[in-house]
C-alpha cells in the first residue's frame, strides 16, 4: 500500500518554501515577537487535559486522504465554539490544506468566534517557520509526529515552539519512536493510525501505555468512538483522548460531543 505519510511529508516540503517565498520569514518573527510581547501566553492544553473530567480534544477534520471529505462546509466559526460550549477540554484544527482541508486562519477564525479553550494546531510540522506560523494564528500547542523528524530536529523545534509559548503534542506510533520522549514534549501521544497506511487500531493505545514515562502526559489519538472505551483508556493512564471523525460526521458535531459527555 502506497505510504501516505511519504507523500504528505514530500509535499509539506514544497508548501513550507512556498509560504517562505509570500512572506519573509523576518517578518513573520516579528509579528511574533509582538505577539509575545503584549499578548498573555495561550491556555496551557497539558493542563486543561489534566484538569479535565473528560479529557477531550475535539477536532475540527473538514477531509482526510483516506476518506476524502467528511464535512466540507463545516465552520470554523460555529464548530469549535460548538465544542467549547458542550463541554471540550481542548480543541484540535487541522491545518493542513491539500489532504485534510484546513487552514491556519481556521485557528484564527475559532478564537475571533469566541473560543478560549487550549488549540492543537494539528498539522505536519517539519520546520521552524511553522512554530511561527502557529503561534500567530493562535494555537496552544503543535503536533510534532515522531515519524516526519529525526530525533535531534524534534528536540530543536520542542525547544523553539516552548520559546514561542507553544506546548508540544509529541505523537508516536511505533515502541522504535519512544526515545523521542526524551525531547522535553508537554504531552506524549500515540496515534493508533498508521500514518503509512491510515489502518486503526484503538488496542495500540493500550499496547502502548505502560511504556509511556510515568507521570507524563498521555493522549490516545484516532479511532475512538466509544465512552467506554475513554473509560478504559482513562484507566490505563490517559489524560486525553482526540476524537474527530466521529463527531465531524455527524450533522451537529457539537450536538455530538453532547451526548457522547452525557454518556461519560
Amino acid at each position: 500500500m502506497k505510504d501516505i505519510l511519504e507523500e504528505i511529508v514530500a509535499y509539506k516540503r514544497h508548501e513550507v518554501e512556498e509560504f517562505k517565498r509570500l512572506k519573509d520569514r523576518q517578518l513573520l518573527e516579528q509579528e511574533v515577537e509582538a505577539m509575545l510581547h503584549d499578548s498573555p501566553a495561550p491556555p496551557s492544553m497539558s493542563q486543561a487535559l489534566t484538569a479535565s473530567a473528560t479529557g477531550i480534544i475535539a477536532e475540527f477534520k473538514r477531509k482526510s486522504p483516506s476518506k476524502g471529505w467528511i464535512k466540507e462546509e463545516g465552520s470554523a466559526a460555529i464548530i469549535p465554539l460548538g465544542y467549547q460550549q458542550q463541554g471540550a477540554a481542548a480543541v484540535s484544527i487541522l491545518t493542513d490544506s491539500r489532504f485534510f482541508g484546513g487552514d491556519d486562519a481556521f485557528i484564527t477564525t475559532a478564537r475571533h468566534s469566541g473560543v478560549t479553550l487550549p488549540i492543537l494546531y494539528k498539522n505536519f510540522v517539519i520546520d521552524e517557520y511553522q512554530l511561527f506560523q502557529a503561534r500567530r494564528c493562535g494555537a496552544s500547542a503543535v503536533l510534532l509526529i515522531a515519524a516526519c523528524l529525526p530525533k535531534e530536529e524534534c528536540a530543536r523545534l520542542t525547544r523553539l515552539a516552548h520559546g514561542l509559548q507553544l506546548e508540544v503534542l509529541l505523537e508516536m506510533h511505533h515502541e522504535k519512536e519512544l526515545e523521542y520522549t526524551a525531547c522535553g514534549a508537554d504531552m506524549c501521544g500515540i496515534n493508533n493510525r498508521s500514518l503509512g497506511t491510515f489502518v486503526t487500531d484503538v488496542d495500540h493505545s493500550f499496547r502502548m501505555a505502560p511504556l509511556l514515562p510515568a507521570g507524563c502526559v498521555k493522549v490516545s489519538e484516532s479511532g475512538i468512538s466509544s465512552p467506554t472505551v475513554i473509560k478504559e483508556l482513562r484507566a490505563a493512564g490517559y489524560n486525553g483522548f482526540l476524537i474527530g471523525e466521529c463527531f465531524m460526521k455527524q450533522e451537529q458535531p457539537s450536538e455530538a460531543l453532547h451526548q457522547f459527555i452525557l454518556q461519560l
